[in-house]
């Protein structure tokens, strides 16, 4: 399925996750530095919006181009809250992902995962257009990446700490229902889908995840749902989120960082061992 090896976009960034390609560039979730970039197909990178100082947070777009970013809550570029995410919890908020209607699902966990502390059920909220905002989903083992399948029908979200993708159906209302595995045995952070449906994500068996000092450092897979793995691309280093893009929608961006642990994350940020790695793929994302 991929037709090039990795290839070296751009390098020196603290920590980058959220990986979305927007308006003929890759933008990322700049961790730790306050801030969301772009970058061109040459590496050439631009600040494009200012966005919370840790780690955790995410963004995406409104149907009409208003950029949305979580963190303590969810709020508009000019730093409007949208849709009333306190009254559903009182915790911050991590991955986003938006529908063509407009609809906003948002994912979080009450736990102090940096701190160490014992990890509490993670949850799904939906922010419908109107801005009522109420809870879809819980116990979600460490919810993270999320994505909508092409045909608008089922969202899909890792569950990390349980190895798998979990799907749900999408109803007219935006409320969620028949909560099923779609793919285990993997290892899903930040995900992303084609134009087939599939699915790239983490691969389990690196090094960071006990696969011994012999294993790669990361690994993408592409899987299907039920859990068939089409392909498989390994890097030095693990890849905490993922994006199709590029000119004709078959470039996979790989978002990377050397990672010691939660404890370090502030070391790792300072070491900015963040990069972005492209590989060609066959395969292109929805709609390109």
């Amino acid at each position: 399925m991929t037709t090039s090896a990795p290839r070296l976009l751009a390098e020196g960034f603290t920590m980058l996750e959220s990986g979305r390609w927007h308006d003929g560039r890759l933008w990322v979730a700049h961790w730790a530095s306050g801030e969301i970039v772009a970058i061109d197909m040459d590496g050439t990178t631009e600040r494009m919006a200012d966005a919370p100082p840790g780690y955790g947070w995410a963004f995406d777009w409104l149907p009409d181009g208003r950029l949305l970013t979580t963190g303590p809550g969810l709020t508009l570029a000019d730093g409007t809250t949208y849709g009333h995410l306190a009254d559903v919890a009182e915790h911050g908020w991590s991955e986003i992902v938006t529908t063509a209607g407009g609809d906003v699902y948002v994912n979080g966990f009450a736990f102090d995962l940096v701190g160490g502390g014992a990890p509490n059920p993670g949850l799904i909220a939906h922010v419908a257009p109107d801005g009522t905002t109420r809870l879809v989903a819980g116990d979600l083992h460490f919810a993270n990446g999320m994505a909508i399948t092409p045909d608008g029908g089922t969202l899909l979200v890792s569950e990390s700490f349980a190895g798998r993708i979990t799907a749900f159906d999408i109803a007219a209302d935006g409320s969620l229902a028949d909560r099923r595995v779609w793919a285990d045995q993997v290892a899903p952070d930040g995900i992303c889908i084609d134009a087939e449906g599939a699915v790239w994500c983490g691969a389990p068996g690196i090094r960071m995840l006990g696969g011994g000092p012999d294993a790669p450092g990361g690994a993408l897979i592409r899987v299907r749902e039920g859990g068939e793995i089409t392909d498989r691309v390994e890097f030095d280093r693990p890849i905490f989120s993922c994006a199709l893009g590029g000119p004709r929608g078959r470039t996979l961006f790989a978002l990377a960082t050397q990672w010691t642990g939660f404890e370090n994350i502030d070391a790792n940020a300072a070491a900015r061992t963040g990069r972005v790695l492209a590989v060609e793929v066959s395969v292109p994302a929805p709609h390109s």
